[in-house]
């Protein structure tokens, strides 16, 4: 199925057995690449040349220090594809944590490990800066 005949299905068929099988493949997909991503980046971790520039030195751990964070974030999506992927079998995707409403097909085509319909998403924000405003 591509993203045309996805999002020319009925409301009815709101995650039908093709339309998760449809985000299964993108997530498994999606999951593949990442893998591929962050192994490529941790060899180059590993590969890279000890040097005796104090300069030198202090630009290499900065970056090191850089591409530390991109991993982690890495990581962090990673458990998200693999916690959307738990979800799908448990019949749970694509449905709002917190309203139970459908998050809605081109949420999910723009962010597959979405949790939350966007009204709760818009809220979650809202608090997330008075928490930050107020503190």
């Amino acid at each position: 199925m591509t993203e045309q005949e996805l999002l020319k299905q009925s409301p009815a068929a709101y995650m039908n057995e093709p339309q998760r099988q449809f985000f299964r493949t993108l997530l498994i997909s999606q999951r593949s690449e990442l893998q591929q991503r962050i192994e490529q980046e941790f060899r180059a971790l590993r590969e890279q040349e000890v040097l005796s520039d104090p300069a030198d030195i202090g630009s290499a751990e900065e970056e090191r220090h850089w591409q530390l964070r991109s991993l982690e974030r890495e990581k962090k999506l990673l458990d998200k594809i693999d916690q959307a992927l738990e979800r799908l079998a448990r019949g749970e995707y694509g449905w709002c944590e917190e309203t139970g409403e459908p998050i809605g097909l081109r949420r999910l085509l723009l962010r597959p490990t979405a949790t939350l319909c966007i009204e709760a998403k818009e809220r979650q924000e809202l608090k997330e800066k008075h928490q930050r405003d107020g503190a």
